[in-house]
């Protein structure tokens, strides 16, 4: 009987049930029979072997900006931005779609900045995670995303950048409107909401710029515009695509991660029983979690130069799409792989990227799912799923996993 065919990339989305259902059928079949694919719809390679991606993920010499891809990397290029007139690169687009020099010269300073807030920030989420959870009616089941997992990212975020809480209801609205602007199919009715919210959060930075400007305070927002007036070479619209950018990409990914993680705790009760018994080991439970269902599915670059990929030829400006969820359940790395251990001996995962692009918003997610995990079962000790046969609810935003909801009883 002939082989079916291999997967394209449209296959690896949650548009595609059997890979919504259960994605590491469809990956471990395509690892294993062609862990370079050219998938021509698309326009790109897919790579789903951990000793391919880890190295290429974190190689600083590929490009990220969309516009360098050939024509043929249609998936790739719906991401660029055609018609840029003569506005410079970071006018238009953030760090995630830039390189070098504008990404250097944008990400450093931000990354300096935020890096210095999520140091000391561990006392602000721990409230904003004991607010979250007193806000919840566990006298009947309840959702956790809805009730715990969306709003503690965005509060947190909120909070880093400064956002008065008498505008926090407005700043969760546009957060979650501007998230589809990572769907690569989105329709135009979102479009246009996702554009209204942009606009809003938009002259939101500006004015809180010159009020901080003016007056500064304790948060991110005044330590950037404190960049600006040091000599830091960032314009405002840079400022406000990427502190949107940030918000955008930490919220999703660890509402996602938290979600994720939860379920994976009440689904294997042995697990969740070593980190009850000695909460100090949340660090390992989260690098498991981020190993075994990662926030995000894909990530990509583009191919500065004529190169070989796991023996496969690859031109200059060719697209190379990463399976990070296939490398992080690689057999050849991971014994076991498909066994959700907290206890594994460690070996780096790719969830959050690597090199020049690795996630800027890694050590504020790893913190705020260590704080939620550990307050939560310490708050609701005997949380169980309201129906543990029901099959999940995940959502369908491409290269992305996360649930809709997580019915749960106290």
């Amino acid at each position: 009987m002939a082989e079916p065919p291999l997967p394209g990339l449209f296959q690896l989305t949650p548009l595609n049930p059997d890979f919504q259902a259960d994605p590491h059928v469809v990956l471990d079949d395509l690892r294993g029979r062609c862990p370079v694919h050219r998938d021509e719809t698309a326009g790109s390679f897919i790579l789903t072997r951990y000793a391919d991606i880890r190295p290429l993920v974190s190689d600083r010499t590929l490009w990220r900006s969309p516009l360098r891809a050939e024509e043929a990397a249609t998936m790739q290029r719906r991401f660029a931005q055609q018609d840029l007139g003569d506005l410079p690169p970071g006018e238009t687009t953030s760090i995630l779609m830039l390189d070098d020099p504008d990404h250097a010269r944008i990400r450093q300073p931000l990354a300096q900045a935020l890096y210095a807030r999520v140091a000391k920030f561990r006392p602000q989420v721990e409230r904003i995670v004991d607010e979250t959870l007193d806000a919840i009616d566990a006298s009947k089941p309840f959702d956790l995303m809805t009730s715990f997992c969306i709003p503690i990212p965005i509060d947190v975020i909120a909070s880093i950048l400064g956002v008065a809480h008498s505008r926090l209801a407005e700043f969760r609205r546009w957060s979650e409107a501007v998230i589809q602007g990572l769907n690569p199919f989105i329709t135009e009715e979102a479009r246009v909401e996702m554009e209204a919210a942009n606009e809003a959060l938009f002259a939101y930075f500006d004015e809180t710029f010159q009020a901080r400007r003016a007056d500064p305070q304790d948060d991110l927002i005044s330590d950037m515009t404190r960049l600006q007036a040091d000599g830091a070479a960032l314009s405002n619209t840079e400022l406000q695509i990427n502190l949107a950018a940030l918000l955008i990409g930490g919220n999703l990914t660890t509402t996602d991660l938290i979600g994720n993680g939860v379920r994976q705790l009440l689904l294997n009760p042995e697990q969740l029983a070593k980190l009850k018994a000695d909460p100090a080991i949340v660090k390992d439970v989260v690098e498991e979690i981020l190993r075994f269902e990662p926030p995000v599915d894909i990530t990509g670059r583009i191919a500065s130069r004529d190169m070989e990929v796991g023996g496969c030829p690859v031109k200059i400006s060719q697209s190379l799409m990463f399976s990070l969820r296939a490398a992080n359940r690689d057999p050849e790395v991971f014994e076991n792989p498909h066994k959700f251990d907290v206890s594994r001996e460690h070996k780096p995962h790719v969830a959050f990227g690597g090199g020049a692009h690795m996630c800027i918003g890694a050590p504020l997610a790893r913190l705020e799912a260590q704080v939620a995990l550990v307050k939560l079962f310490e708050r609701f000790p005997n949380l169980h799923l309201a129906e543990p046969d029901a099959p999940p609810t995940w959502r369908t935003l491409p290269f992305f996993r996360g649930l809709e909801r997580l019915d749960l009883v106290a």
